[in-house]
């Protein structure tokens, strides 16, 4: 039986460990497939990615709690650092690289995936972990010397934290690979934010560091006019999210005090943030599309939860009268988020 067949049929048994919030048994399971022979890498992308994937949507379609979420990200964790301590005891063959996030960007997960495929591949990896400042980057940088950085951005949130880090690293010379899912399906976003490379997984990231120039320059610096649009966006972040949400209230479709105007309130806030930072990601990499897929996202996150139709679509007239200050940021909104005017 092949290792990716095996990995396969342990997928269902590993999900029902994140539905157990069971971290022993999600760790007994990837400890028995290593024990097999099966490659940790396929483990990886194959039973821990995957089932990540599935909880996501699990979450999305309103199946799951945020809470149910975080305690299944959490047996993920643990299994992912199992699969990280094998690898440790593999020889180290090459140079050494930095992985890590961006500062804001909380989601730790993928960064440790990518720091333990890398570190079976013989890389002496330094993981950093979550939200690491770019001033505390630059400073292990210049006292460390690695060859190359990885960054991971799964939020658009932390997007301004991206290009923060990899000014950090062009600084001092070097290369660096970004990669995530708030990077979008192509390399588009990471080169706006003057990234070397962009890897979209693991194996990506694997061949990337392959091609990597042994030293860059800085960072080409940004469009002054959209820059200052989304510095004063950032500026403003939480009062424009509170006003969004102040203004636009789906919730109220359904009788206070229910479990749906309840749970309708949670995904409100989570629309307003990821819409408003959509925006500013858009400004900082001029990658409009940003825009679309933020759309979509909130759509099928309050479809899921029955919200009427009208209170959906509101969302996009909400944000155009929030953003008449903006006008780039308003231009953008237009082009690219459906009802948008």
């Amino acid at each position: 039986m092949s290792t990716t067949t095996e990995a396969g049929l342990a997928l269902p048994r590993f999900e029902r460990a994140l539905t157990a919030g069971d971290a022993g048994q999600g760790v007994g399971i990837v400890d028995e497939l290593l024990d097999r022979g099966v490659e940790p890498t396929v483990l990886l992308l194959d039973v821990i990615s995957e089932a990540q994937r599935r909880i996501g949507q699990r979450w999305q379609r309103g199946e799951w709690s945020v809470a149910q979420e975080h305690i299944a990200t959490g047996v993920s964790v643990a299994a992912t650092e199992a699969i990280a301590r094998w690898v440790r005891r593999l020889p180290v063959t090459r140079g050494r690289i930095v992985v890590g996030c961006a500062e804001r960007e909380w989601h730790s997960l993928p960064a440790l995936v990518i720091a333990t495929g890398l570190r079976e591949r013989g890389w002496n990896v330094a993981y950093l972990g979550a939200c690491t400042p770019a001033g505390r980057l630059s400073a292990y940088l210049h006292d460390s010397g690695p060859e190359a950085v990885a960054v991971s951005c799964s939020t658009a949130w932390a997007l301004p934290g991206t290009r923060q880090f990899v000014e950090a690293c062009a600084s001092a010379g070097i290369p660096v690979i970004a990669g995530g899912t708030a990077l979008g399906p192509d390399g588009t976003r990471a080169r706006a934010l003057g990234a070397t490379a962009w890897a979209p997984g693991l194996r990506e990231a694997v061949d990337a560091v392959k091609t990597l120039p042994s030293v860059v320059e800085p960072a080409t610096p940004l469009a002054a006019e959209p820059l200052a649009e989304q510095q004063g966006l950032e500026l403003n972040h939480h009062t424009l999210v509170e006003t969004l949400r102040r203004r636009w209230r789906p919730q109220d479709a359904f009788a206070e005090g229910t479990p749906e105007h309840s749970g309708i309130a949670v995904a409100v806030g989570d629309c307003a943030d990821q819409s408003l930072s959509a925006v500013q990601g858009a400004l900082l990499t001029g990658d409009g599309r940003l825009l679309g897929d933020t759309a979509a996202w909130a759509r099928a996150l309050l479809s899921a939860r029955r919200v009427p139709e009208p209170r959906v679509t509101a969302l996009a007239t909400e944000l155009g009268l929030l953003l008449r200050d903006y006008p780039r940021a308003a231009a953008l909104l237009r082009s690219h988020w459906p009802g948008a005017a």
